[in-house]
């Protein structure tokens, strides 16, 4: 067994311990809800259990890491594959300092979920190990890259955590019974947010499925170098409903008698990369509408109101607490992340330290709103409903800077999206 044999392994088996943690955990949260003689002494039995499997799966995803490190020969944080893997292993390590802090399942519960799905994410994309890019080989010093996108994604692992506790808390105190416009309005807004988490499993769902069927499409496009004409080639593995813009069809699978795309991609999103990335996007709120549509025909009422009586042992004030504390925790690491060792490699890469680039700009939008975020929280008291809403939007606004702008706009940055 060769490295990156032992690091795929490895990934796969943190995978499934972090699944069997997180079902641990809330059999350990709702251990007082059970009929026993000791109910503390139980939960904190399950707790200690749930947390072990956890950091046996975090101790196989450093495995993972290390291991492709050795095999790739540098830091494997070089496209959105390894950088997503990375964010998952930093969202667990940052759920075992606030367990530290605040020693309640409770924690694991909020945080194992969302590690697996961006783990889950992640392994969609293609797992084989890409050449290193000219804007991210930086001889001597590479390590200030290191410091740059590990910090960035320690304090994103830091937001998700504020984002999953801020999710949970309006999970558990929004009125569903209540018919006054406000409580509607809030409603509405959770199954947005619960429907935009679809989405997001759609993705991971349909790349899987085709991926399984072997599906593919080829496109060519004849591009200017200078004075020369280069002929490019991008492969799709989903049924192009969206094709590059201006390039010709050389093969395609056919799918529900569907031979040939339905459009091409705007000419403004620029690459040969442009038409598949907007036909995931399309594919997946696909995926997001059909899981949606099928739950809600199940249960024949709003998702959020299925999962309120889930959570109802869960006390609010400390789901909001987390929330909190989580944030405060990872506001000057993304800062230092983030924005000042990215400005200083940015610099070492392209010659300035700000270039207008969409991934730095979407970057300083973050900065700005959990600004203001701990501004609100700290002066005014924003507590409970509106402090959890901030920090829900908050993490939609860094999801979409780590994949929407790879997605969607081209930049210096669009190597990541490969």
């Amino acid at each position: 067994m060769n490295a990156l044999e032992l690091s795929n392994g490895a990934l796969v088996a943190s995978m499934l311990l972090y699944i069997s943690s997180f079902f641990l955990f809330v059999f350990a949260a709702l251990g007082k809800s059970f009929r026993s003689d000791h109910p503390a002494r139980r939960q904190r039995k399950w707790s200690k259990i749930a947390l072990t499997v956890g950091i046996i799966g975090f101790v196989a995803q450093l495995t993972y890491f290390i291991a492709r490190w050795i095999y790739i020969s540098h830091t494997p944080l070089s496209n959105l594959f390894e950088y997503m893997t990375f964010l998952s292993m930093m969202i667990v390590a940052s759920f075992f300092v606030i367990y530290a802090l605040y020693r309640t399942p409770l924690t694991g519960v909020i945080m194992m979920p969302l590690a697996i799905i961006i783990l889950g994410y992640a392994a969609v994309f293609p797992w084989d190990p890409s050449p290193l890019e000219p804007a991210l080989d930086g001889g001597d010093k590479l390590w200030l890259l290191r410091i740059h996108v590990s910090l960035a994604a320690a304090g994103e692992a830091f937001f998700a955590i504020g984002f999953a506790g801020g999710l949970m808390y309006l999970l558990r105190t929004i009125n569903y019974a209540s018919t006054e416009k406000k409580d509607k309005n809030q409603k509405r807004l959770m199954e947005f947010t619960l429907f935009s988490l679809l989405v997001l499993i759609g993705f991971i769902v349909s790349n899987l499925l085709f991926s399984m069927t072997g599906y593919e499409a080829v496109f060519k496009k004849q591009e200017m170098s200078g004075e020369q004409v280069l002929e490019q080639q991008v492969r799709y593995t989903l049924p192009p409903i969206s094709a590059p813009s201006d390039a010709e069809l050389d093969k395609m699978d056919s799918f529900l008698g569907m031979t040939e795309p339905l459009f091409e991609a705007p000419s403004w999103m620029k690459g040969i990369n442009a038409g598949r990335k907007l036909n995931t996007v399309i594919w997946s709120v696909l995926f997001g509408l059909l899981l949606y549509g099928l739950a809600r025909l199940i249960v024949r009422k709003p998702l959020g109101a299925v999962i309120q009586p889930i959570l109802k042992e869960l006390d609010p004030d400390d789901l909001d607490e987390i929330s909190y504390r989580a944030i405060a925790l990872g506001f000057p690491i993304f800062t230092l992340g983030a924005l000042i060792f990215a400005m200083i490699w940015a610099h070492i890469a392209w010659g300035r330290f700000w270039n207008f680039d969409p991934k730095e700009t979407w970057a300083l939008v973050t900065w700005l709103f959990y600004s203001a975020y701990l501004h609100f929280r700290l002066s005014r008291g924003w507590q409970g409903t509106k402090s959890s809403w901030l920090a829900v939007l908050g993490f939609v606004i860094v999801f979409f800077t780590l994949v929407g702008v790879n997605l969607l706009l081209a930049g210096l940055h669009s190597y990541a999206g490969v």
